[in-house]
């Protein structure tokens, strides 16, 4: 069990991490609205997102670090990514299957879900929505240290399909522990840690759109805040 002033210190360090955003966070109101829509391509969905959500919270979304080098260089990588025709293989359609392990964990799809912080800036159910889809496609959800929902909320809402946990490493081990505790809690079945990101990266868009990260907006440590 974790002693008194531990605890302190995890309360103590979650308070400090939602100060900053927080009058943001009171304010924003993300989208409510759930409908099917018909989208041609990635490039049209981007463009109807755009068009729904408020100028600051799409280009944080969007946009990439100083100038954008590594966020072109990763997209037309991607692009350069062909799937090879087999051809008379003998294969029929209804022969053809997409499933796969990872980590031991059987998946319908090779496709899994990075985790991605903040998704309530988009709609309201923010990684709830997320996690449902990646359930009903039998693929992995994985949640960010920053997600707008707690890991509880998470598992509930996954079932039985498996879902993992991002960390952002703190100085505090304290703090550590509590977030991987809560993880191992509610069934996460793999850690993803990020080790990348000693600071924030030097994001010109989010400067032009004089937006700051909503850290009050999101649950740091997917924690539940009282008020």
């Amino acid at each position: 069990m974790m002693k008194t002033h531990h605890l302190i210190r995890v309360v103590a360090s979650l308070a400090m991490l939602a100060t900053s955003g927080l009058a943001y966070a009171e304010e924003y109101k993300a989208s409510t609205d759930e409908k099917a829509i018909k989208m041609t391509n990635v490039a049209s969905l981007e463009a109807r997102v755009q068009a729904r959500m408020g100028k600051g919270a799409f280009g944080y979304i969007r946009g990439g670090a100083e100038d954008e080098n590594n966020l072109r260089s990763n997209t037309e990588s991607f692009d350069k990514k062909y799937i090879m025709p087999r051809v008379l293989q003998g294969i029929e359609l209804k022969e053809i299957d997409l499933s796969t392990q990872l980590l031991g964990i059987p998946l319908k799809t090779p496709i899994i879900q990075a985790p991605m912080a903040a998704q309530g800036l988009a709609h309201a159910s923010g990684e709830l929505a997320t996690a449902k889809g990646m359930a009903q496609v039998g693929s992995i959800f994985s949640l960010s240290t920053y997600g707008n929902k707690t890991i509880e909320e998470v598992a509930n809402v996954s079932g039985k399909n498996p879902f993992f946990f991002q960390l952002y490493m703190s100085k505090n081990n304290q703090f550590n522990e509590f977030i991987l505790a809560q993880a191992v809690k509610h069934g996460a079945k793999a850690i993803i840690l990020t080790v990348d990101s000693p600071v924030g990266g030097y994001r010109e868009e989010d400067i032009k759109n004089n937006f700051q990260f909503p850290l009050g907006f999101c649950k740091p440590g997917n924690v539940r805040q009282k008020k």
